[in-house]
């Protein structure tokens, strides 16, 4: 049994770290090399040799540590010495505490700490794999599809074998009556992969995939939401070269603007997905498709400047970092499309129709139109799956379409 009881009431000036003081040491070394100033990284240590110390007169060793103890090292009042003014830790300091406890796991100074995880069925669960082996599905949308088969399988029940269309279009049009249009419909396509990834196990009678209900909505009904190409130069050249956020910047939006990428695009781009000798660009796209397109001058000039001159120098296979530490790869695509939203405020542009990365995906498309490329060229370029897609762009090509209008009947 770990005697957890509280420390001492003595109070040394300096705490000590015990037997976590070397790899303290490395810890701090590593956080230098990821970018962090000294007084982060004076933080991160203090908070782990506050770990250490109370390990220490807890009686508690370092192999020990589980959540458990984490837990109760997080509610302690503090009696441990040191410079700390408060006796109740932060969430921000335990936060730090946490990370470092991570660190000694991945190297394997103590046991992995493992949260107990969320209660998921095993049907679940096995469909879940199913779509990250054998549907090309990023880790964003397998695990949105897990959580809103989750959240429907109680009102659909755990016995597949009895599921009918009745219960199938009961729980869709139920939701339907609590959410969004846009929610039930992603929820429907969940549902309907399920049922039929069911179906192909045995689990469930075959076809109940048609009894989930269409979600009624008008496909492609409005204008694509574009920039015009002043306005697109307006964002490139408002970019700060003076600053290294400023050149990663100006080689993101350009890859956006010119070559039409989305945004997942761009944050998955790897070093070694340029090829400099022929001009070209490897791609993954939807369903881990891979193209590869050719790279503009303009477009290669900004990546090899960016890579040259502002990309901070570690080992690591994405393109684009983290301008301060740590210098990582971005989190998730949100980080494309923050860039795109502060270069905008940056032109003074306000009357832009959307604020994503996918405007200049739209404006890309756009100009291509009006230079006279074919809609077949420019899917093409999009890498679209369907021609109809390609075809919502028609619309902003007035000129042609004023051509073909017929009059309205009762006008002159």
């Amino acid at each position: 049994m770990i005697d957890l009881a509280e420390p001492g009431l003595d109070h040394p000036r300096r705490m000590a770290a015990g037997e976590l003081a070397a790899p303290i040491a490395v810890f701090a070394a590593h956080l230098g090399g990821l970018g962090y100033t000294a007084l982060t990284i004076e933080g991160c240590t203090a908070s782990a040799r506050h770990l250490g110390a109370w390990l220490a007169r807890s009686g508690v060793a370092a192999s020990e540590l589980d959540e458990r103890v984490l837990e109760r090292f997080a509610r302690h009042r503090c009696r441990c010495g040191g410079n700390r003014a408060s006796d109740r830790l932060s969430a921000k300091y335990v936060s730090r505490v946490r990370r470092f406890v991570r660190f000694l796991s991945e190297r394997g100074v103590v046991p992995a700490i493992v949260r107990e995880p969320a209660v998921v069925d095993p049907s679940v669960a096995r469909f879940v794999e199913w779509l990250r082996r054998h549907r090309g599905l990023s880790e964003r949308t397998v695990a949105r599809h897990g959580r809103m088969v989750s959240r429907l399988l109680p009102a659909l029940g755990t016995d597949a074998g009895a599921y009918d269309a009745t219960r199938v279009r009961a729980v869709i049009l139920d939701e339907g009556a609590r959410c969004s249009v846009a929610y039930v419909k992603t929820m429907a396509m969940a549902l309907r992969g399920y049922l039929r990834f069911l179906a192909a196990r045995g689990d469930c009678r075959p076809g109940l995939d048609h009894a989930v209900p269409p979600t009624p909505d008008w496909r492609l009904s409005t204008l694509p939401r574009y920039l015009p190409p002043s306005d697109v130069d307006r964002l490139i050249e408002g970019c700060d070269l003076s600053r290294l956020h400023g050149i990663r910047d100006r080689a993101i939006l350009l890859l956006l603007a010119r070559l039409g990428l989305r945004a997942h695009d761009v944050w998955a781009m790897e070093i070694a997905d340029v090829d400099w000798t022929l001009g070209m660009l490897r791609v993954r796209g939807k369903r881990r498709r891979e193209v590869r397109l050719p790279l503009p001058q303009e477009v290669g000039d900004a990546l090899l400047a960016y890579i040259e001159r502002a990309r901070p120098p570690v080992d690591a296979a994405r393109v684009f970092l983290r301008s301060t530490a740590p210098h990582v790869p971005f989190a998730n695509t949100n980080t494309i499309s923050t860039v795109v939203r502060s270069a905008l405020q940056r032109a003074g542009i306000v009357d832009a129709p959307s604020q994503g990365a996918h405007l200049l995906r739209h404006s890309a498309a756009t100009a291509m139109l009006r230079a006279g490329a074919t809609l077949d060229a420019i899917g093409a370029v999009l890498r679209h799956e369907s021609p109809d897609t390609t075809a919502h762009y028609a619309k902003v090509d007035v000129t042609t379409l004023r051509l073909i209008a017929q009059p309205w009947p009762e006008g002159a």
